[in-house]
């Protein structure tokens, strides 16, 4: 990837061509590509809206590298991107020979590559490729660690990040660096992988991955700046990677006429605002409801300020009596996507 050296070696961002749909294989046509591109200091001001109008999709932004360097174009790139309408993500260029994983990570996630659940923003992403600065350092590509101390390396960078943030960050590298400088470390399957190898196709995945996410086949292009990437997917998939699942969980209980529902973030980040909803069936009307809580008739919501990572937050719900002859009565809760449904007892 484009970093703070002019021998820059190879881009970040990624992925792979659209998958086509059983329908679209047997007419013999193919899905479109979705395109992105990767960009860093070195590639300047972008014209964003051009990026868009060529088609592509989303962008990844070098945030970080080693403890030391951030990106002077970062928050310019990283905001353009995302108000031309791409999906956009972060890197961060991996220097393991100068601190400990777990350190990296923290850089990164406090100078681009943190969490922002926004629905447009792509987990983060740890560019590991042959080392750039080996006329400098004196070190090998793959920075004078063996595949073991480098598997340990790696590990301690995405389990770190995986607590900040509670995302699996993408994995940037080629078949080649990984062979050689991890020893073909199968551990880590579970990031997704944006595979580097200029081409006109993937080829040979590194070990530990049946499938790639993203797909660098290019350093540069005509229709786009910066690295030439798409998606192996759909657009509906890329935005799901982008959409993290919901940290918010719903439990409760029903007795009687009162409804407890317990609301917790199982998350390592606060979430500020959280609107939870309520509607009582079974001819029930809500007739009191906790702080933080407006009601009429069958419907309630309620607004939760602030729940910290693994804090709890305890609302309870009364009715008034449901109509004569109900079988079934209950109430329905639902916050940050997530539903909860509960059922009192007939009596």
């Amino acid at each position: 990837m484009k970093r703070r050296a002019a021998m820059v070696a190879v881009a970040a961002a990624g992925a792979l061509l659209l998958e086509s749909t059983q329908a679209s294989a047997l007419a013999g046509l193919r899905a479109p590509e979705v395109t992105g591109t990767d960009v860093s200091g070195w590639t300047g001001a972008v014209d964003w809206a051009g990026v868009a109008e060529a088609g592509a999709a989303f962008a990844f932004v070098h945030a970080s590298e080693g403890l030391d360097y951030v990106n002077p174009r970062f928050a310019e790139q990283y905001g353009g991107a995302a108000d031309a309408g791409l999906i956009r993500g972060a890197y961060h260029f991996a220097q393991p020979h100068e601190s400990d994983g777990a350190a990296q990570a923290d850089f990164f996630a406090a100078n681009g590559g943190g969490l922002v659940r926004d629905g447009r923003t792509l987990p983060g992403v740890l560019d590991l490729e042959d080392n750039p600065y080996g006329k400098k350092n004196k070190l090998d590509n793959c920075y004078g660690l063996t595949p073991e101390e480098m598997v340990a390396w790696v590990g301690a960078f995405t389990r770190r990040y995986r607590q900040r943030t509670g995302r699996e960050a993408i994995i940037y590298t080629t078949t080649s660096w990984w062979r050689t400088c991890t020893g073909g470390s199968p551990a880590f399957g579970r990031n997704p992988l944006w595979l580097a190898r200029w081409g006109t196709r993937p080829g040979e995945l590194p070990a530990g991955w049946k499938r790639h996410t993203f797909w660098q086949s290019a350093d540069k292009g005509r229709s786009l700046p910066g690295g030439q990437n798409s998606f192996n997917g759909t657009v509906t998939r890329l935005r799901a990677l982008a959409e993290p699942p919901s940290a918010i969980r719903l439990t409760g209980r029903a007795a009687g006429s009162a409804y407890t529902v317990t609301v917790a973030n199982t998350g390592t980040e606060p979430v500020a605002g959280l609107k939870v909803t309520g509607r009582a069936f079974g001819g029930q009307k809500i007739i009191k409801a906790g702080e933080g809580c407006r009601f009429s008739g069958t419907a309630v919501r309620c607004t939760i300020t602030r729940l910290g990572p693994k804090a709890t937050v305890r609302l309870t719900f009364t009715t008034g009596p449901a109509t004569p002859g109900t079988a079934r009565r209950g109430l329905t809760v639902t916050a940050d996507g997530v539903d909860l449904t509960l059922t009192a007892k007939a009596r």
